[in-house]
């Protein structure tokens, strides 16, 4: 009776995790065949005729392609400040022996928990009061601002796990604090570092509110806004153009995480330096 009800048991969980399967492909596959279908509808069906039509007409289309490029621009340039200055905040709080380090991590974590709708009302008066409205580097530094709560708390993790001996032993031959950080820490920490820039390019890649209330030149859009514009008045969507973009949107993501992979799988194959 146990065995059979422990195969019971593993056959009702195959079935769920079949079931969670089909409903994270069935998006996917309509993303697919509806990018190279002339007809494309609002679900799921093969192309009757294969074509390129729908990425000849975003790839031809300048707007969309310097919206792609300024997607990029903001979400590569939030990875590097966010990962440069998360690690710099993350050192002090994983080495040193803090009075108020405790009392700091719980505000951070705090930070972390509040929600972008409570904050961007003043965020947008004070743009307006600066004039930063429809500025790009001073969205690109807000955004930065918002991610750092969660990458240091992230990377004050990470950089936990590395072993304090290994920069003692730098130290010992010579090496300054920020040649610890830049050669014994900083490559052991690569997977922590590439979870962080990844978080963080993903999360800006995707967003749709802070772009779309603080800039208000349609040409200064980034990718994440541009996609609006394929739903058109009185509910009239051109899904096969909607498909193709949502493909080549997906790309960037899809290709860091694949860079990402090799780094990350060697991340800690120094972690037993201190051994024997």
């Amino acid at each position: 009776m146990v065995k059979k009800g422990h195969k019971i048991e593993q056959i009702i969980h195959y079935l769920l995790l079949s079931l969670l399967a089909v409903l994270f492909l069935l998006p996917l596959l309509w993303m697919l065949f509806a990018s190279i279908d002339g007809g494309a509808i609002q679900s799921l069906k093969f192309p009757e005729k294969i074509t390129m039509d729908n990425f000849t007409s975003i790839l031809t289309d300048p707007t969309i392609i310097r919206s792609f490029f300024i997607g990029i621009g903001i979400s590569g340039t939030q990875a590097i400040l966010v990962v440069s200055l998360c690690i710099l905040a993350a050192y002090p709080l994983s080495r040193y022996t803090l009075r108020y380090k405790k009392s700091f991590m719980m505000t951070v974590l705090f930070m972390t928990s509040l929600p972008m709708t409570a904050v961007i009302v003043p965020v947008f008066q004070l743009f307006l009061y600066l004039k930063f409205q429809d500025s790009l580097i001073a969205v690109t530094f807000f955004l930065t601002a918002s991610s750092l709560p969660y990458g240091i708390w992230m990377m004050k993790n990470f950089m936990d796990s590395v072993p304090l001996d290994l920069e003692e032993s730098a130290w010992v031959d010579g090496a300054s604090t920020w040649q610890g950080i830049r050669k014994v820490v900083a490559p052991l920490m690569l997977p922590g570092i590439f979870t962080v820039a990844i978080f963080t390019f993903t999360g800006s890649w995707g967003n749709f509110f802070v772009p779309y209330i603080l800039i208000q030149t349609p040409d200064k859009m980034p990718a994440s806004v541009t996609i609006f514009q394929f739903f058109g008045n009185f509910g009239m969507v051109n899904y096969g153009r909607l498909a193709a973009f949502s493909v080549i949107y997906s790309l960037p993501v899809v290709v860091l995480y694949a860079i990402s992979q090799n780094f990350m799988s060697k991340g800690f194959s120094l972690g037993g330096a201190t051994k024997g």
